[in-house]
């Protein structure tokens, strides 16, 4: 802890706003990977498998009712596509796909503002850079030179240290933006299988 607190002075004021910067995209990493990791813990093949099932016995009440045992979101997806099937297949993919245009912007929340504050903590580091060079070879023009490296010495550890944290803020920030947006497409393309599956299966239903 010393060191980080020797690490944070060396770098200040920059340093501090990179900090708080550091502190929003943990809060928003693991605030994403608990909700995908919770909200979207699903095995699709296992469950489209006894919806397929269940369609094809005529048991619509009972694929429904499947659909209601837990709030999740491609559950949530096929259960508006099954509560229409009376109605005919153009209701039910309508139904489906107004239940996913909900869906999905709640599954990318924040994940895109990762790379912004990527940018922010990179931009915010080189402005701390450029401060603690002003800061040296300003002092070194007018310092006595017994003090003129002891003042570099400082200008450049301030400047260091800021591109430092800056850039590695930007890393996790790429690196936990990687991770998520796969998370979040793998999620999206099996509602889009899911809903795929179940428009054939009502179609195979009423040729049949």
């Amino acid at each position: 802890m010393e060191g980080i607190w020797h690490f944070m002075l060396e770098g200040a004021p920059f340093s501090f706003l990179n900090a708080a910067v550091l502190f929003l995209v943990l809060a928003i990493i693991v605030e994403r990977f608990v909700f995908i990791l919770t909200k979207y813990r699903v095995n699709s093949r296992e469950f489209m498998a006894q919806i397929r099932k269940l369609v094809q016995a005529g048991n619509i009440d009972r694929a429904i009712k499947l659909c209601e045992a837990a709030a999740l979101p491609l559950l949530q997806v096929v259960k508006a596509g099954l509560t229409q099937v009376n109605r005919g297949e153009e209701a039910v993919i309508a139904s489906m796909e107004e239940r996913m245009s909900e869906v999905i912007p709640e599954l990318e929340k924040r994940i895109g503002a990762l790379w912004s504050l990527a940018n922010i903590a990179t931009l915010i580091g080189l402005l701390g850079t450029i401060s603690g060079l002003i800061k040296a070879f300003g002092a070194v023009a007018f310092a006595d030179p017994a003090e003129a490296s002891a003042i570099l010495s400082r200008g450049i550890s301030e400047a260091m240290y800021n591109t430092a944290l800056g850039l590695g803020i930007a890393v996790l920030c790429m690196i936990a933006h990687l991770i998520l947006h796969g998370m979040s497409k793998k999620q999206k393309q099996d509602m889009e299988r899911a809903t795929m599956k179940l428009e054939n299966l009502i179609a195979l239903r009423r040729q049949g």
